[in-house]
C-alpha cells in the first residue's frame, strides 16, 4: 500500500516536472503506473491533494529546520553561528532541490494552495536569525539576496559535488550579507564568525 502511494508520488513528480501541474491529469499519472484511475483516487482525492503530498516533506523539513535554528539561537549565549546557519540552509535546499525546482516552476498553482506563503514565512524567520528583527532596507535586501542565492545555487549547479558547492555558495552568501570576517586562526571553529 505504502509502495503504491510512493510510486504515485514519484510518477506525479516526474510528470509535473516534465509538463507542468496544470497540464498533467490524474489519468496520465495512472497510465504511467499501469493502475486504474480509481486506484489512484484511493490514495489521493485530487491533483491538489497529490501536489500537497509531494510538497509536504519539504515543508515539514523547512519548519523543523527553522524551529531548530531558533531554538539554537535562544540557547546560544554568545549568539548565532551564522555560518552554520547558512550551511544548514544550503543543505536543506540541496536535499530538496527537485521539489524546490517544482515549487519555482509552479508558483501560481502552489500559491493558490497557500504553500508559497508558508515558504516565504519560514524564509523570513531565517533572515531574522541572520540580521535581526528590525533590519534596515539594505540589510533586508542583502539577506534576501544571500538566501535566494543559496537556494538558486542548489538548482543551477546540481552537478557540482555537494561539499564543493556548499563552500563556494556559503562564501558568496556571506559576502552578500556583508558580514565582518574574523580569520579562521582567531576562532576555534575554523569558520569565520561575526
Amino acid at each position: 500500500m505504502a509502495d503504491t502511494k510512493q510510486r504515485i508520488l514519484n510518477a506525479a513528480r516526474e510528470l509535473f516536472a516534465e509538463q507542468g501541474v496544470q497540464r498533467t491529469s490524474l489519468r496520465e499519472i495512472a497510465e504511467r503506473l499501469g493502475i486504474s484511475k480509481p486506484a489512484l483516487y484511493y490514495h489521493f482525492a485530487s491533483r491538489d491533494d497529490l501536489l500537497r503530498s509531494i510538497m509536504k516533506p519539504l515543508l515539514d523539513d523547512a519548519q523543523a529546520f527553522v524551529d531548530q535554528q531558533e531554538e539554537t539561537q535562544r540557547d546560544a549565549p554568545s549568539g548565532m553561528d551564522k555560518r552554520a546557519l547558512l550551511e544548514g540552509y544550503f543543505d536543506f535546499h540541496y536535499r530538496h532541490r527537485r521539489d524546490v525546482r517544482l515549487l519555482l516552476q509552479e508558483l501560481t498553482t502552489l500559491s493558490d494552495l497557500g504553500l508559497v506563503e508558508l515558504v516565504i514565512a519560514w524564509r523570513r524567520r531565517v533572515a531574522t536569525l541572520l540580521i535581526g528583527p528590525n533590519p534596515t532596507l539594505a540589510e533586508a535586501t542583502k539577506a534576501t539576496i544571500a538566501l535566494g542565492g543559496l537556494q538558486d545555487c542548489t538548482i543551477e549547479f546540481a552537478e557540482v559535488p555537494q561539499e564543493e558547492l556548499r563552500k563556494v555558495s556559503v562564501d558568496a552568501a556571506w559576502g552578500a550579507l556583508g558580514l565582518e570576517v574574523i580569520p579562521p586562526d582567531e576562532n576555534h571553529s575554523g569558520h569565520p564568525v561575526v
